[in-house]
């Protein structure tokens, strides 16, 4: 799906909304723009991404490696510095992430919906027969597929979309592969929708080869597949019912540019075990509010799930030591209040800055409107339009 930026080039103050840059999500997509664009038009995205971050006068980001990334990963927005899209422009310098108007305001979850589950007052026990019923029931349906046969076990429990990015299959390839870690726990995936016949390629390939996995290491019984579910409320409860189980939320993705999930769990006092590539590589620090696992090396990710549970079987209040450190660091820098209060002070700078200043960027915006009417307006006209009602690969 591409999402085309409104390139309104002549407003006075301008902050966009960027979530989630396409192009540290699928490597090499600038080199190998012929495979990709196609499908995903990524030419006209990056084009588009690259009028928008150096027209807007400041830019807000969740987390300090969208901008600049790590040691060991280059950021969103940095790797927009250098790249060549093939027989298109190359882009020798294409933002300056050392701009003052990048800053972090990191989100966090709705504390009326996402609570610890220890707050036993406030627990919406109303919802557990219909979460009983989602996990545990016997029967298979358009809303969960395939029977858990031992209940006791602790449950791995993850939600998604259902695509290669998010990466629920090579979890569920993950937890086959490892006899062991089959032993110790259940697997609980919500990810696509049974009831309804997808009409994206992608996700009809990772319909088929998660129907393919469950076969090949025989995850029937081992195994609870549940369709996305909507109910914001019964899903924070379903978090906390998770952790009555004394089970994990694990978050597999192969890049997750914030990982809104990962803060809703954590508030929910579940240990969480997420991917190292983007957001939760700074949300968590691991081995204290949570753990890393990297999801390009599956068998070595599956031993610190093992590890996890051995560990919270042998001593109980290490499970407890994780939950408590997940909240603890929500407390510190993911909540709502934090996020208003640094925004507020944000705007404020910034107001005065640019009352003060005059800082108009005058002969970028003119690069950029002529960037726009000879590069972006072509590549724009070439993306065919969504109709209503179905699903698009584009």
């Amino acid at each position: 799906m591409v999402t085309l930026w409104p390139l309104c080039l002549h407003i006075n103050w301008e902050l966009p909304s960027a979530h989630a840059l396409e192009k540290t999500k699928y490597p090499n997509s600038d080199i190998y723009l012929d495979k990709f664009d196609s499908q995903y038009h990524f030419s006209c995205q990056f084009t588009a991404d690259l009028i928008a971050m150096n027209h807007t006068d400041f830019i807000i980001t969740s987390t300090f490696q969208e901008i600049a990334g790590s040691k060991d990963s280059v950021g969103q927005y940095e790797s927009h510095i250098a790249f060549t899209l093939p027989d298109l422009y190359r882009v020798v310098h294409g933002i300056d992430v050392f701009d003052p108007k990048f800053n972090i305001v990191s989100p966090g979850a709705d504390m009326t919906v996402y609570f610890p589950y220890t707050e036993t007052d406030k627990r919406l026990t109303a919802f557990h027969s219909e979460i009983e019923e989602l996990l545990y029931s016997d029967v298979e349906n358009d809303e969960h597929k395939f029977v858990l046969k031992d209940r006791n076990k602790p449950i791995i429990f993850s939600m998604a979309r259902l695509d290669r990015v998010k990466n629920m299959t090579g979890l569920v390839e993950m937890y086959g592969k490892n006899a062991h870690l089959k032993d110790l726990a259940n697997l609980v995936i919500v990810a696509g929708d049974h009831g309804k016949e997808s009409k994206d390629r992608e996700e009809q390939a990772e319909f088929k080869r998660m129907y393919s996995l469950i076969e090949e290491y025989k995850l029937k019984g081992h195994i609870r597949w549940i369709s996305a579910q909507m109910n914001r409320v019964r899903n924070g409860e379903l978090y906390r019912y998770i952790c009555d189980t004394k089970g994990a939320f694990v978050q597999p993705a192969f890049y997750e540019a914030f990982g809104l999930t990962v803060i809703e769990a954590m508030t929910c006092g579940l240990p969480t075990i997420a991917t190292c590539h983007g957001g939760p590589a700074e949300i968590i620090v691991n081995g204290v509010s949570g753990l890393h696992i990297d999801p390009y090396h599956s068998d070595k990710a599956a031993d610190i799930l093992v590890n996890f549970f051995e560990k919270c079987s042998e001593d109980p209040s290490y499970w407890d030591k994780m939950s408590e450190g997940g909240l603890k660091r929500i407390y510190e820098k993911y909540t709502w209040k934090l996020y208003s209060e640094r925004l507020m002070t944000l705007t404020g700078v910034y107001g005065f800055w640019k009352y003060v200043s005059n800082l108009e960027r005058r002969e970028t915006r003119r690069y950029l409107e002529m960037f726009y009417a000879l590069k972006y307006r072509s590549l724009a006209a070439a993306v065919p339009l969504a109709v209503d009602g179905e699903s698009s690969d584009n």
